[in-house]
């Protein structure tokens, strides 16, 4: 229902600028054309009540318009007739109490646009206007002309001027995803940097073309947030962003126009793991620390090749989504595709899920997730070599075995690394940072020399900013190993232990393990220890040539101790995306026995027990919660997931100040446990656990 002009610049009933931060579950309506002949808003409405939902998006516009538009080429689905589905949910959801944000998708537009506004649409290289994919007589549009610029400016206008909401949220606002060569974006690029674009990707001009692209969308967000602002100041828009979140935004240009981060990665598929959830938060938080992160959770199937996207799924696998993200920052959004409901198993578990993080978020929402250990995300999106066939490998198996060691930790972005930023971490982790520019090599090597420490592997700081090789590593003081041999590829190889030390610890019946697929040749500088030397090559057929040949000789792991404390181990093979790939557990072992002799003392949150958990820890000022997500089921590795088997018992124990009471609570349960006191630790023992159980240790005074 439409507002009076007057009332929209009212901030009364929730209508305030911290909306943001009170909006933490979010039920989104995606509608379908034809959803006005049928939809039924009560129905809506009470699942949002139930839910204890407290915000909502719902489509508005963009490709089609739900409400009475009086914009000229803003498509009118042609089943609106005199109803308004937008406002009357708007309405219906402002009676709740819910902060509203509307829905746009400017990635495409219908034939009489098209006809008539030649120059918004996606170009191919020849200059032929590109017809969507899916379906047929629509135009993909390209993002740097003025069909973004100004038409879709007046579409938020429009919605904004005429509704009571809290801001507009746009999906696939990228426009056409692969380089357009529209004539406003030649002439943009032309302009900027004197080239013209790429006529592929990673071709002549790409590197040029990525900071251009990153720089264009970003003030398309100023552009239109300003414009949210203008009528209603309390509100803003919110550009969609897919699992790379913030990371491909300009972090100078957006950081003043980014309240809130809305990740779309809706579910897993394929061979990915249920933490990939999680993921999310610790990511975003990589760039941007303090910023409330909204995770996306679809009702049906993940499958990009079949899409499915009107069905629904299991409903274990949709409460594990929910419940890892929210447990690691990224709080907890549905939506359904189709307002029509003809299948609705997936009600129960997205009631289940969002009446838990209810439960749950009194305790959390004042505390701060924190950790001792980090893993850099580097940027990708500036890549100019095209990634190794294991690509995002190195990072999955880095994941996995801090995931399976119970340890801790976050991410950090490589595009705000400083010597504040790594502060707060006693270990970060390269799991092949290929690309680190001699700047970020310096900021590295003062951590180390400043007491941190590294956990490195494979080809990290073998390659500068610009993807550029470098004839050593950019970091070889500080891994103690200089290059000798280029990286090769390798089958039947294993590495030696060489002596004993904390990285070897778990090996005691064997001499040897499996090494990597892909090699580099390094020699330790002195000082160096190396428990670990590699095996030279020796055939894997005929049966009867399988045998070693020759004495362990080159590095296979490097250790090296710094007068501060700080502590480096470096990998020369692809152990993570090995371990990934082939999941041995030998090699998931020496990523977490070089996380915790690089942390050198005891951490400051431990868990102990049987299963797969996924832990996330956040601290207030004398408190702490520890969060345990069950991840143990048949399908952890590959959905989706049908049953999650209950946890054995848990041993918690974390490190607390001297002479405190400390009181102990299992949020879930909803039981007080007693805690025992153990050299300077608050232990606590869960006995059993389903999806989710939160220890909570407080010990303020009182």
């Amino acid at each position: 229902m439409r507002t009076e002009p007057e009332q929209t610049l009212t901030h009364g009933g929730g209508r305030s600028p911290d909306w943001p931060e009170r909006a933490t579950r979010w039920a989104q309506i995606t509608l379908a054309e034809d959803d006005p002949l049928h939809f039924d808003a009560d129905f809506w409405l009470d699942l949002m009540r139930d839910s204890k939902s407290n915000a909502t998006c719902i489509s508005a516009g963009g490709y089609i318009a739900y409400y009475p538009t009086q914009l000229e080429y803003h498509y009118r689905s042609k089943y609106l007739g005199d109803t308004d589905p937008f406002g009357t949910l708007v309405e219906g959801a402002r009676r709740l109490g819910m902060s509203v944000m509307a829905r746009v998708d400017p990635h495409a537009v219908h034939a009489d646009a098209a006809t008539a506004h030649p120059e918004w649409l996606a170009r191919d290289l020849d200059g032929n206007p590109r017809e969507h994919w899916s379906y047929p007589d629509i135009w993909l549009t390209c993002a740097f002309t003025g069909y973004h610029r100004e038409f879709i400016t007046e579409v938020v206008r429009e919605i904004v001027r005429e509704y009571d909401v809290d801001s507009v949220f746009a999906n696939r606002w990228e426009g056409y995803g692969g380089i357009s060569y529209s004539e406003s974006a030649r002439k943009s690029f032309r302009d900027e940097t004197g080239l013209d674009l790429p006529v592929k990707e990673h071709a002549e001009g790409w590197h040029e073309y990525v900071d251009w692209r990153r720089r264009q969308l970003s003030r398309l967000v100023t552009i239109w947030d300003r414009a949210v602002r203008d009528i209603r100041p309390h509100a803003r828009f919110i550009p969609n962003l897919g699992a790379l979140a913030a990371r491909d935004l300009d972090r100078d240009l957006v950081e003043d126009h980014c309240p809130i981060f809305i990740i779309d990665k809706q579910g897993r598929s394929g061979i990915e793991a249920p933490w990939a959830a999680g993921r999310n938060g610790k990511r975003n938080r990589g760039v941007f620390p303090d910023r409330p992160v909204r995770l996306i959770t679809s009702v049906g199937p993940e499958h990009h090749e079949y899409r499915w996207k009107d069905s629904v799924a299991p409903a274990e696998e949709v409460k594990t989504w929910i419940v890892d993200g929210f447990a690691q920052g990224a709080l907890p959004w549905f939506t359904k595709f189709n307002a029509s409901v003809p299948d609705q198993r997936w009600v129960p578990p997205i009631l289940e899920a969002f009446n838990l993080h209810a439960q749950v978020e009194p305790v959390l929402r004042d505390l701060k997730i924190t950790a001792e250990v980090a893993l850099l995300d580097p940027s990708r999106a500036g890549q100019l070599r095209v990634l190794d066939r294991t690509g995002q490998q190195h990072e999955d198996g880095f994941y996995q075995a801090l995931v399976e060691a119970r340890v801790p930790f976050e991410f950090i972005s490589d595009q705000i690394l400083s010597a504040e930023r790594l502060s707060p971490f006693k270990v970060i982790v390269l799991a092949n940072a290929e690309q680190l520019s001699d700047d970020q090599c310096a900021v590295l090597s003062r951590y180390v020399e400043a007491g941190g420490s590294l956990v490195a592997a494979y080809q990290s700081s073998l390659y500068d900013e610009r993807g550029e090789a470098r004839d050593d590593f950019g970091l070889a003081d500080v891994l103690g190993v200089r290059l000798k041999e280029p990286g090769r590829a390798v089958k039947n190889n294993y590495i030696a232990l060489t002596g004993d030390h904390r990285l070897t610890e778990g090996f005691a019946d064997t001499t040897r393990i499996i090494g990597g697929t892909e090699i580099l040749g390094v020699e330790a500088k002195p000082g160096a220890v190396v428990p670990f030397r590699f095996i030279p090559d020796f055939p894997d057929l005929p049966m009867e040539e399988v045998y070693q040949r020759a004495d362990p000789d080159r590095p296979a792991v490097v250790c090296q101790e710094f007068e501060a404390g700080g502590r480096v181990v470096y990998f020369p093979f692809n152990l993570g995306a090995i371990f990934w790939e082939a999941l041995q557990s030998d090699h998931g072992r020496l990523i977490a026995n070089a996380v915790a002799w690089a942390l050198n003392k005891a951490p400051e949150v431990t868990v102990e027990g049987a299963g797969l958990v996924d832990v996330a820890v956040r601290r207030g000022e004398a408190e702490v919660a520890v969060a345990l997500v069950n991840l143990t089921n048949p399908m952890a590795m590959r959905g989706p997931i049908r049953e999650t088997l209950p946890l054995p018992p848990q041993t918690v124990s974390v490190a607390i100040p001297p002479g405190r009471q400390v009181k102990a609570r299992l949020l879930v349960a909803g039981v007080d446990v007693e805690p025992s006191i153990e050299n300077g630790r608050a232990v606590v023992t869960i006995p059993t656990a389903g999806l989710l159980e939160i220890v909570h240790l407080d010990w303020r005074q009182r």
